[in-house]
C-alpha cells in the first residue's frame, strides 16, 4: 500500500485557529487535492498547535505538532516517498510515542471525543456511540428515579467548583412542586487561564447536549438554556449547530425519538460578567435583568428561572452523564477516590512546559499533573506555586504539590478545586503581585450588591498596591488580612466569599515576601516596579544598542561596541523590563 496521505485531520479549536490552523488546512488541501480533509476540536495539546494527523492509504496514523505553512512540504515529503520522517514534529505514530505521554497519562471520560471527531457532525458523534444513552433510557423506559440513583451511585459532584453532589441536587428539583421545570447548562467560564468548558463546547457539543437531555429527563424539565459566553463565538456556533441538527433528527423537541418525552434548548449568550457564573445571577441574566446574586433560600432547585424549579449544571458535569448511563454508575465510581469520584479536567496555563487541557482521575497529585503531564516549568526555573480554582482559588506552594486532587484535600490548603484552572508560577513570580492581580480581577467583576465585597475588595487592592509600590507598612499587612477574613465571612455570593483566597493563601505560605516588600523595601522576585532597579553589567554587555532602541523613555545611553559606556538613568527609568526582554547577552541586572 502507498504511503500517500488518504486523510488529513487538522485541529481547529480556538487555540489551533489562533496558531494558524486555517492556513495549514488550506495549504494541505492545495497540496493534496485527492486526500480527504477533516477538522476536529482541540485534543488538549495547546503547546503543540497546530496539530495535524495524517492517515496514509495503509491506515497508519501519524500525529504531528507545531505544524505551519513552512514545514508542511518537509512533513509531506516522507508520505510521498521522497524524504525522511520528520521526527522533530512527530508526536505519535505506530512505532513512536515520544511526545504522546501527555495524552497517555490521562484518563479521558469527559474528553473522550474531543479531537477525535468533527464537532459539527451529528453522524460522527453517533458513530462513536452518541445519543445511545438517552435512547437506552427511553427504549427501556428507565424511570427518572432510577437515573438519579445511577448518578448517585457514580458519586459525581458538580464540576463547576462547588462540588455539590449532582444526584442530591437533582432529587430536590425532581420532588419540587411545579408544572414546569427548567434545566440550565452553565457555560459562563470566566476564570483567567481557564478554557475547559470552551474546549468541550467547541470540540464535542453533542456530548453536552446529550447530557442535558439525560438531566432534563431525570428532573422532569421540558425546557432548557445553554448559557455561553459571547466571547466564545466558536463554542456558540458549534453548540448552536448541534441543537439544530439534533432537533432535525428528532433528538430535541416533542416526542423525542418517538417516545413521550419533550425537551428543547435555547442558547443565551452572556455578556462577560464573571459574577454570572453564580447560579442566581445567571438566572437573573437569562430573565433579562442585571446579573446580580440574590439571597438563598429559596434555592434555584425549588424556585429558580421564572420562579420555577431549576437545575443548573456545569458543562463538564453534563458531559459525564452519557458515559455514566452507558457504562454504569459503579464503573464511574471505580475511578477516583472515596469522596471525589471520577475524573477532573484542568487547564494548564502560565509557566508550564506543556500547557493545555488535561483530564486526570481524582486522587492524582498536583505534582503529577504539573510534572508528569505538564512537563514542569517552561522557563527552566523551579515552579514556585500554582493557583488552583481561578481568581477565587488559592496559591499553594511547592511543598504542598503532593496534595491529592480531591475536593476536601484542596480545600484544606486554602485553595479550591474550582472549575479547573491551574495557573503555574515560577521563581520569577512575585506572590504579592499575583495576589493583587487576581484580587483586581474579582474587584472589577463584583456586581456591587454587597458592601463587604464592593468596598472590601477595593480596600484590599489599595493595600496590595501600596505594598507593591514600596509604601506599605506592617500594619497594612495586618489590616489586609483582617479585611480579607471579613469579606470572606460577610459577602452574599461565592464571588465575594472566595475573592480573598489568593490573598489569604499568599499570606499563609509566602508571608516572607510581604515582609520583604515592607521591611526590606525590595521585591524578592524582582517584579514590583517601585522596588527594583535595572543596571547594565559591562562585563556581559556587547554594546549592541538594542536596549537603547527599545527603551520607551530614552533612559539608556552609550556608545556602540563600547560596553563600559552603557548606563541606565535611574531617574528616567520606569522599570518596564523591556531592556531585559530584548537583551541578547543577559547583561541587565534586576535587583
Amino acid at each position: 500500500m502507498s504511503l500517500q496521505p488518504a486523510t488529513v485531520i487538522v485541529g481547529e479549536g480556538t487555540c489551533g485557529i489562533a496558531a494558524g490552523a486555517k492556513e495549514v488546512f488550506n495549504t494541505f488541501r492545495a497540496l493534496l487535492p485527492n486526500a480527504e480533509m477533516k477538522t476536529v476540536g482541540c485534543v488538549g495539546m495547546c503547546h503543540q498547535e497546530v496539530i495535524v494527523e495524517i492517515i496514509d492509504k495503509r491506515g497508519e496514523a501519524f500525529l504531528y505538532g507545531k505544524v505551519d505553512k513552512k514545514n508542511i512540504p518537509s512533513i509531506l515529503s516522507y508520505h510521498q516517498g521522497e524524504g525522511e520522517l520528520q521526527t522533530d514534529h512527530l508526536i505519535r505514530s505506530a512505532t513512536r510515542m515520544d511526545g504522546a505521554d501527555y495524552l497517555t497519562r490521562q484518563t479521558r471520560i469527559v474528553l473522550r471525543n474531543v479531537g477525535q471527531l468533527d464537532p459539527k457532525s451529528l453522524e460522527e458523534y453517533r458513530q462513536r456511540g452518541g445519543y445511545r444513552a438517552i435512547e437506552k433510557i427511553l427504549k427501556e423506559d428507565i424511570s427518572p428515579e432510577r437515573i438519579i440513583e445511577e448518578v448517585k451511585t457514580a458519586g459525581i459532584r458538580g464540576r463547576g467548583g462547588a462540588g455539590f453532589p449532582t444526584a442530591t441536587k437533582w432529587s430536590f428539583t425532581r420532588s419540587a412542586e411545579g408544572d414546569e421545570k427548567y434545566l440550565i447548562c452553565n457555560g459562563d467560564e470566566g476564570d483567567p487561564g481557564a478554557f475547559m468548558d470552551r474546549s468541550l463546547l467547541e470540540g464535542d457539543p453533542h456530548s453536552v447536549l446529550e447530557g442535558m437531555l439525560i438531566a432534563a429527563y431525570a428532573i422532569g424539565a421540558s425546557r432548557g438554556y445553554a448559557y455561553i459566553r459571547a466571547e466564545y463565538p466558536l463554542a456558540v456556533e458549534h453548540f448552536g449547530k448541534a441543537i439544530e441538527d439534533a432537533r432535525e433528527a428528532g433528538l430535541l423537541g416533542k416526542n423525542i425519538l418517538g417516545y413521550d418525552f419533550a425537551f428543547d434548548v435555547k442558547i443565551k449568550q452572556g455578556a462577560g460578567a464573571f459574577v454570572c457564573g453564580e447560579e442566581t445571577a445567571l438566572i437573573a441574566s437569562i430573565e433579562g435583568s442585571r446579573g446580580m446574586p440574590r439571597i438563598r433560600p429559596p434555592f434555584p432547585a425549588v424556585k429558580g428561572l421564572f420562579g420555577k424549579p431549576t437545575i443548573i449544571n456545569n458543562v463538564e458535569t453534563l458531559a459525564n452523564l452519557a458515559w455514566i448511563i452507558e457504562n454504569s454508575g459503579s464503573a464511574y465510581a471505580e475511578v477516583g477516590t472515596e469522596q471525589s469520584r471520577g475524573t477532573k479536567v484542568f487547564a494548564l496555563a502560565g509557566t508550564i512546559k506543556r500547557g493545555g487541557l488535561v483530564e486526570v482521575p481524582m486522587g492524582m497529585t498536583v505534582r503529577q499533573v504539573l510534572y508528569d503531564i505538564g512537563g514542569g516549568s517552561s522557563t527552566g526555573l523551579p515552579i514556585k506555586a500554582v493557583q488552583l480554582g481561578g481568581p477565587s482559588g488559592g496559591c499553594i506552594p511547592e511543598s504542598l504539590f503532593d496534595t491529592p486532587i480531591e475536593y476536601e484535600a484542596l480545600n484544606a490548603t486554602g485553595a479550591i478545586m474550582g472549575s479547573g484552572g491551574m495557573v503555574v508560577m515560577d521563581a520569577k513570580s512575585c506572590m504579592v503581585d499575583i495576589a493583587r492581580y487576581f484580587l483586581e480581577f474579582t474587584q472589577i467583576e463584583s456586581c456591587g450588591k454587597c458592601t463587604f465585597c464592593r468596598i472590601g475588595t477595593l480596600r484590599m487592592k489599595e493595600l496590595l498596591t501600596r505594598i507593591c509600590d514600596g509604601e506599605g507598612t506592617m500594619e497594612d499587612i495586618d489590616t489586609l488580612e483582617e479585611i480579607a477574613h471579613q469579606v470572606k465571612a460577610s459577602s452574599l455570593c461565592g464571588l465575594g466569599q472566595t475573592a480573598p483566597n489568593p490573598v489569604l493563601t499568599t499570606l499563609r505560605y509566602f508571608r516572607d515576601e510581604y515582609v520583604a516588600h515592607v521591611e526590606e523595601n525590595r521585591c524578592p522576585a524582582g517584579v514590583c516596579k517601585g522596588l527594583i532597579t535595572h543596571t547594565i553589567m559591562p562585563q556581559s554587555c556587547t554594546g549592541c544598542s538594542i536596549c537603547e532602541r527599545y527603551c520607551p523613555v530614552d533612559a539608556i545611553t552609550g556608545v556602540i561596541k563600547k560596553p563600559e559606556t552603557w548606563v541606565i538613568d535611574k531617574e528616567l527609568c520606569i522599570n518596564c523590563g523591556m531592556c531585559v526582554e530584548v537583551c541578547n547577552s543577559d547583561a541587565i541586572r534586576v535587583e
